[in-house]
């Protein structure tokens, strides 16, 4: 599995394609913290940082799909799929490396925005006065929402040998799991009866639930599911080829 790992790092970073993908989401995350007035720290009333945990995975819904959709397609385009495949390591070993080897990528793309934690702390009245904890917590958050799209991502680029298709298929899912079981439960037919069980289905209902700083096992639990059933179901898109 490591061997798998630093193919992929050195193949995101070899290229200008890691580059582009942490270059794209500073520069979004900037212009909404720093920039746009209805979400700019400055023009707030507090010193807090969360435009970055409600805006994140708005990015990481197309952000995520861009970094996996040639995890597998790519190999399966160019044929190099049967040598992995034939190598003498497992399918969870293969999964596992490339798992590892997208989500460093995002860990790589928001290690600098502990930059925004900095500036909003020294900008606080009196300098200091932020809530430091359940910015951990929150950043906890993310980590496993970003886990969360990169199983999902890698799902969907092992179904298909085009890019495009992965990279379209990969933001539908991820839009689905995490939206779409809140809309549902809007509707009348869940609304005030069973709409609780319909959101806490979906990646927004444990994603905000962490946000606020509060780490619930329940949703440490829902997020580590998440990302093993879509693995194990990425283990299985391989292990078709066998069949």
């Amino acid at each position: 599995m490591r061997a798998i790992y630093f193919k992929e790092i050195n193949a995101f970073f070899s290229s200008i394609i890691g580059y582009i993908v942490i270059g794209i989401f500073l520069v979004l995350m900037g212009l909404v913290m720093w920039v746009f007035p209805e979400y700019s720290v400055l023009d707030g009333n507090f010193s807090n940082l969360d435009t970055l945990f409600s805006m994140a995975p708005q990015i990481f819904l197309f952000l995520i799909p861009a970094v996996t959709m040639r995890t597998f397609a790519e190999e399966m385009q160019t044929g190099t799929i049967e040598l992995l495949v034939t190598r003498p390591i497992s399918d969870w070993q293969i999964v596992g490396g490339k798992f590892l080897a997208c989500l460093t990528l995002v860990v790589f793309a928001l290690l600098p925005t502990l930059l925004y934690y900095i500036t909003v702390y020294n900008l606080g009245a009196p300098a200091g006065n932020l809530d430091s904890g359940g910015i951990l917590g929150s950043y906890i958050g993310l980590l496993f929402l970003a886990a969360a799209f990169v199983a999902i991502g890698i799902f969907a680029s092992s179904l298909t040998n085009n890019q495009i298709v992965a990279f379209l298929s990969a933001a539908f899912l991820c839009f689905f799991v995490f939206q779409v079981f809140d809309l549902l439960s809007r509707l009348p037919i869940f609304f005030g009866k069973t709409d609780d069980i319909v959101q806490s289905a979906g990646i927004q209902y444990h994603y905000d639930s962490m946000s606020r700083g509060v780490l619930d096992t329940r949703d440490v639990i829902y997020f580590l599911s998440l990302t093993a059933v879509f693995l194990a179901a990425t283990v299985l898109s391989l292990g078709r080829r066998r069949w």
